[in-house]
């Protein structure tokens, strides 16, 4: 790949980062950069560069599928974090995020919707967003 090409793609991916999360997923990579330049260069150009940069689904289709996979994983939970603020900077709902997570249950497993939804409801508790209880 030339350095141009290399170029716009990094460009892209801290435009669609800026997008989707605002300046707090920019500083977290400008702090991961300090210790580890070239790690914090492939999280702007592959996921942001690449993939969210795709048409094909929005910004909110995209956030409420990385919320659910986070979960799913349930090894993940500050990234989890991360990603429930930008489905929320995204536009999705409260309702929204509960349900993708509570979905999880079902897929992943009662402990990983359990724990995602304790994230949820700290990242909401810190954003004074209470909880939508349906």
């Amino acid at each position: 790949m030339t350095p141009h090409l290399s170029h716009d793609r990094y460009q892209r991916g801290a435009a669609r980062l800026a997008d989707v999360d605002g300046p707090a997923g920019l500083a977290v990579v400008e702090g991961l950069a300090k210790s580890f330049p070239d790690f914090a260069r492939y999280i702007v150009e592959f996921p942001f560069g690449d993939i969210y940069a795709r048409e094909g689904l929005g910004l909110r289709e995209r956030e409420l599928a990385t919320v659910a996979a986070l979960c799913a994983l349930g090894n993940a939970p500050p990234q989890l974090r991360v990603h429930v603020h930008a489905a929320l900077h995204v536009g999705c709902t409260p309702v929204e995020v509960v349900e993708v997570v509570m979905q999880m249950a079902v897929y992943a497993g009662f402990p990983a919707a359990l724990n995602g939804l304790a994230v949820v409801r700290e990242v909401f508790a810190e954003a004074g967003i209470p909880l939508p209880l349906a």
